[in-house]
C-alpha cells in the first residue's frame, strides 16, 4: 500500500480557547515494504499521525491517501483500505474481551467473512508468529495471562488480520528487557516473513535502530528529519534539537571518540559496536 500524506494538519478542539495543533503541515510518502521508524517526544503528533494514517481522525487541512483513496472518507472504497491497516496502540492489552484466546484472534478474521477454517488457520499461524503454542493457549482465558503474553495475544489478532500495514505505537510500553527483546524479534520475523509495511513509533531510539530502516523525526507536530537509520541515529545534535536522547550505542561511541579512541561513531546495533570497539583496543595496544 502506498501512503500519501499530502499538508497535513490536525488541531485537537479546534476553535475553541482550548486549541492545540498537533500535526503541523505534514507531507510524507511512505511506500509498500518499507520498515519505518516514527520518533519524536511526548507531544511531538507521533500517535495523532497514526490515527491520521488509519483514517480514525478526519484532518483539520491536507489529507491522507492510502492507494490514491483518502483516508478519512465513509465509503466502501475508503473502508476497505482501512482494514488492510492494523493499528496497536499504547497497551493494546487493555483492548482484549474475549474469554478465550481463540476467540480474541478469531475476531477480526470472522468479521471478514471467511470460514471456520481459515479462521483456525489463520488463528494458528498469528499464535505461532507472536511465539505463543495455539494448542497450549487457545482455551485460555486472556486476562489470566502474563502483560507479556496478553501483549503477544493483542498482537496476534492484529496479525491474523494480514494487514499490508501494521502500525505500533509504543509496544514495548511496559515490558521488561527479555519480553521487549522478544516481542521486537517477533515483529522482525513477521515483516520479514510477509514484506508488509512497519511503521514503529516510539521514543526508544534503541529498538527503532533494530528494526528501521528509515527513520522520521518529529518534533512540534512537523517534520524535522527524515532519511535512513544510520543517518538520522546518529546525529546527535539533530536529536539533541527535536528532544531527543542518542541510541545507546552513539551515546558510548561518542564517549570513547572524546576519550581519544578512534571509532565510528554511526554504528547501530550491538554486534557492530563490539566490533568497532575490539578493533580500536587492538589497535590501542598495538597488537
Amino acid at each position: 500500500m502506498l501512503i500519501q500524506i499530502e499538508h497535513l494538519t490536525y488541531i485537537y478542539a479546534a476553535h475553541t480557547p482550548l486549541a492545540r495543533t498537533a500535526v503541523d503541515g505534514v507531507s510524507l510518502e511512505l511506500c509498500p515494504g518499507e520498515r519505518v521508524g516514527l520518533v519524536g517526544q511526548t507531544g511531538s503528533g507521533k500517535s495523532t499521525l497514526a490515527q491520521q494514517i488509519a483514517g480514525l481522525l478526519v484532518p483539520t487541512a491536507g489529507r491522507v491517501l492510502l492507494d490514491g483513496t483518502a483516508a478519512h472518507e465513509r465509503t466502501p472504497t475508503a473502508r476497505a483500505q482501512r482494514r488492510r491497516i492494523g493499528l496497536a496502540f499504547q497497551h493494546p492489552e487493555q483492548q482484549i474481551f474475549e474469554q478465550t484466546v481463540f476467540k480474541e484472534v478469531a475476531f477480526g478474521p470472522r468479521n471478514l467473512g471467511l470460514t471456520q477454517a481459515e479462521v483456525a488457520g489463520r488463528v494458528q499461524w498469528a499464535l505461532e508468529m507472536v511465539g505463543l503454542d495455539a494448542a497450549a493457549f487457545a482455551e485460555r482465558v486472556p486476562f489470566a495471562l502474563s502483560g507479556g503474553e496478553m501483549r503477544r495475544v493483542a498482537l496476534a489478532g492484529m496479525l491474523a488480520m494480514r494487514p499490508d500495514v501494521l502500525i505500533l505505537d509504543e509496544p514495548t510500553a511496559g515490558l521488561d528487557p527479555q519480553g521487549r527483546q522478544e516481542l521486537l524479534a517477533r515483529v522482525d520475523r513477521w515483516q520479514r516473513e510477509t514484506s508488509m509495511t512497519l511503521i514503529l513509533i516510539s521514543h526508544h531510539l534503541d529498538e527503532v535502530a533494530q528494526l528501521a530502516e528509515r527513520v522520521v523525526v518529529l518534533a512540534h507536530g512537523q517534520i524535522a528529519a527524515d532519511g535512513p537509520t544510520r543517518q538520522v541515529l546518529a546525529n546527535s545534535q539533530l536529536l539533541r534539537s527535536a528532544g531527543l536522547s542518542a541510541p545507546q550505542s552513539v551515546a558510548l561511541l561518542e564517549a570513547l571518540r572524546a576519550a581519544g579512541w578512534q571509532v565510528r561513531t554511526d554504528l547501530l546495533l550491538p554486534d557492530q559496536v563490539v566490533a568497532e570497539i575490539g578493533q580500536a583496543w587492538r589497535h590501542r595496544s598495538g597488537t
